[in-house]
């Protein structure tokens, strides 16, 4: 969570609250003729002009939204009336909607729909953004009249929304140098100026490699391959001028099916290599220096305020407090992870060996073996699954959970009504199912795409806020699914249909918001994937299952046997899946608390991976050298680690879901997690507000028994 004055420095997730007043009339030809500068208009309160959108306004329409909004500070700070909570806190609530609006774009083209000539901009714009933020969190009448109303408020509290603004924005302000002399200041500046530039580089190299690093495939090397995959990569590289082949571009979702099933055991490793090397391939778009420098800096900056290192910072306002009690969590599941490996892969070298294949297993072929010891152990057929994950019908349920649990229907709008940056974006309008009160629109991207970043996520282009009138929600997803050929359905893997849900959850989290001010529409770090996290259990649910996976051809309900098949394997491959996230988290939280002079982050990953014992049958989730979490922005900066945290809270509460008399759709258990856990957003402090939820602070007993290990003693 971050104050309304720092909401530039989170460009990756673009969940932006800034306003602006009136501007003075010798602005008004950009404001006129810039589309990023002007208020949005149309239906549902105004929505984005994404179909007018140009790269070329950029430049102009973000240094025209700092000034207006560095107008606006400037305004606040030498206010001449004594401060208030009103003339300075809802001040700066209020200050700079103008450059939101830029932003809204901006991050469009900087996660969907990327190009060289944006990227140019970006490059040229990261400095200045980071001197605006600086002008910000360095203006000393501004700080000084914050801090004048925190004091004040620790004397005459406010009411509770009120005062955990103002808490929330000193802290901010203090945590980012407002208490530093003059010359220390102006390092602080200088050192985010710095990281600015190099975060964006490191984003620009990694989607380099992305771009770049395409395995083209000839028809007799599609052994294991299903036909729909088959088809996707044809048209992949068909739009990339190989017609007649078959391409596995360098991202998650074509490299994970292809590795899971490719009896092509060189072309795995190949694709494997292409993917786990991206940044690290020791040419002009290498990360690796880049890394250090980045480590380099982020010590001597928070070193300016007296601090060790980087994570002890950062972590002061998390629910974790310090870096020791994230390290406690992760080496606590770690042992039980990696024991769990060591199973897994005997168990596929026995496989291996029975099929006569002569191999030792290698992380290129963890996916491969791993699925032949599904169908073995369980008789349970990845594939044969997927055959009834269509997306369309993942989206139905979704849309039916938000039903039970949020009394929300989704109705989509009529195409053409609301301006779309591409022909893939479909939208729909949320309301209340039974009063029929309009809450927001949902904007969906689903499918991969040249200049789109990997993975998947969500943002809001605006959040509900009350301090100036009821304001609705624009929020949207994103995935990277691989687009189908004309006519056929999309069909996902149950891990990435577990992955669907857990960023819807997201989206309801913006949806279900109920608070006055934008500062606390911020999230907490290793609290803010908890909500998502949760959502994740409604996909396996009966109500779920029985209604909406249904086979892509017969539309048959899928069979009792396989849904049994498919629970009893719910904690397969627990081994893989919990060591390739918690290595990533480690290596995280050890760079960052390490001494960064001289590092190189090559050998400190080797060793220090070596010394944590981690299995050389696979890799960490993220290797550092692509680690955009942690190396594109902060956002993630020492805080990987809080999707654990996070699924602690979850497995704990969905256990209060399964004593429930109803299970998960008891509707008491509902209206509690709707109102303690979804509603108040940052309003409240997250630990209290588990505990309105359960009545008590989350154990760790139910993340073990999720993943099938062994439940701590103590």
């Amino acid at each position: 969570m971050i104050s309304k004055a720092f909401k530039a420095t989170i460009l990756s997730s673009i969940i932006l609250f800034a306003s602006c007043k009136e501007e003075p009339k010798t602005e008004d030809k950009s404001m006129t003729e810039n589309i990023l500068l002007q208020e949005w208009t149309g239906p549902y309160q105004g929505v984005p002009a994404f179909d007018k959108m140009n790269v070329a306004d950029v430049k102009e329409a973000v240094e025209k939204g700092m000034e207006l909004q560095l107008q606006e500070i400037d305004a606040i700070a030498n206010n001449t009336e004594a401060p208030t909570f009103e003339n300075t806190i809802v001040a700066m609530e209020s200050a700079g909607k103008t450059l939101d609006r830029v932003f809204t774009y901006y991050g469009i083209l900087s996660s969907n729909m990327s190009s060289p000539e944006f990227r140019e901009i970006q490059a040229e714009l990261a400095p200045k953004l980071s001197d605006f933020r600086s002008k910000i969190s360095q203006n000393e009448k501004l700080f000084q009249r914050i801090k004048a109303v925190y004091e004040s408020s620790q004397n005459n509290p406010l009411e509770p929304q009120e005062q955990r603004v103002v808490d929330l924005t000193y802290k901010q302000f203090e945590m980012n140098g407002a208490n530093l002399d003059a010359e220390k200041k102006k390092r602080y500046a200088e050192i985010n100026k710095e990281l600015s530039t190099l975060y964006t580089k490191f984003s620009n190299n990694v989607l380099h490699d992305e771009e770049n690093y395409v395995t083209y495939l000839t028809k007799d090397q599609l052994g294991g391959l299903s036909d729909g995959f088959i088809k996707s990569a044809a048209k992949i590289a068909s739009d990339k001028g190989k017609d007649g082949m078959y391409a596995i571009t360098n991202t998650r979702s074509s490299m994970d099916p292809f590795l899971t099933y490719s009896t092509e055991r060189n072309l795995r490793k190949q694709v494997w290599g292409n993917y786990y090397s991206r940044g690290d391939n020791g040419d002009e778009y290498d990360n690796n220096k880049i890394i250090a420098e980045i480590l380099r800096l982020r010590k001597e900056r928070v070193g300016l305020m007296g601090y060790d290192n980087y994570a002890e910072w950062r972590l002061q306002d998390r629910m974790a407090k310090n870096p020791e009690n994230a390290m406690d969590l992760m080496l606590k599941v770690w042992p039980a992870a990696t024991a769990r490996v060591k199973e897994e892969v005997a168990d596929m070298q026995a496989v291996a060996d029975e099929l006569g294949d002569n191999i030792t297993i290698e992380p290129w072929d963890y996916r491969y073996y791993a699925e032949k010891v599904r169908k073995k152990k369980y008789d349970l057929d990845s594939d044969e699954v997927k055959q009834y994950l269509q997306l369309d019908k993942l989206t139905e349920a979704m849309f039916f959970v938000a039903g039970e649990i949020f009394n929300y229907k989704f109705t989509p709008v009529e195409e053409g009504s609301v301006p779309v940056f591409h022909e893939d974006v479909k939208v729909w309008e949320v309301t209340d199912k039974d009063s029929g009160k309009h809450i927001g629109l949902w904007y969906l991207d689903p499918y991969a795409r040249q200049g789109k970043r990997s993975g998947a996520w969500a943002t809001t282009y605006r959040s509900s806020t009350t301090f100036e009138g009821q304001t609705n929600v624009l929020a949207s997803n994103n995935s990277n699914f691989v687009k189908p050929a004309p006519g056929e359905a999309v069909l996902v893997s149950w891990d990435d249909a577990t992955t669907f849900f857990h960023e819807f959850g997201h989206a309801l989290h913006f949806f279900a918001a109920d608070v006055k001010y934008p500062t606390l529409q911020g999230g907490v770090r290793d609290y803010t994937e908890f909500q998502s996290q949760l959502l994740e259990r409604w996909l396996s649910t009966d109500k779920v299952i029985n209604q909406f996976l249904v086979h892509y051809k017969t539309g048959e309900p899928i069979p009792a046997k396989l849904v049994e098949k498919i629970k009893k394997a719910a904690t397969f491959n627990q081994g893989f899946g919990t060591t390739e996230y918690l290595a990533s988290a480690l290596i995280d939280m050890k760079l960052h608390l390490a001494d960064p002079t001289d590092i190189n982050i090559d050998e400190f990953e080797r060793k220090t991976l070596d010394e944590l014992g981690m299995p050389k049958e696979l890799p960490m989730r993220h290797r550092t050298p692509h680690f955009g979490h942690v190396f594109s922005g902060e956002g993630y900066a020492t805080a990987y680690y809080g999707y654990m945290w996070a699924d602690v809270l979850t497995s704990d509460a969905s256990e209060a879901f399964s004593e429930a008399p109803d299970g998960f759709y008891d509707k008491g258990v509902s209206e509690k997690l709707v109102k303690y856990l979804f509603a108040p957003r940052n309003a409240m402090d997250p630990a209290k507000a588990y505990r309105l939820f359960r009545g008590r602070d989350a154990k760790i007993d139910a993340l073990m028994r999720d993943r099938g290990f062994p439940v701590p003693k103590n």
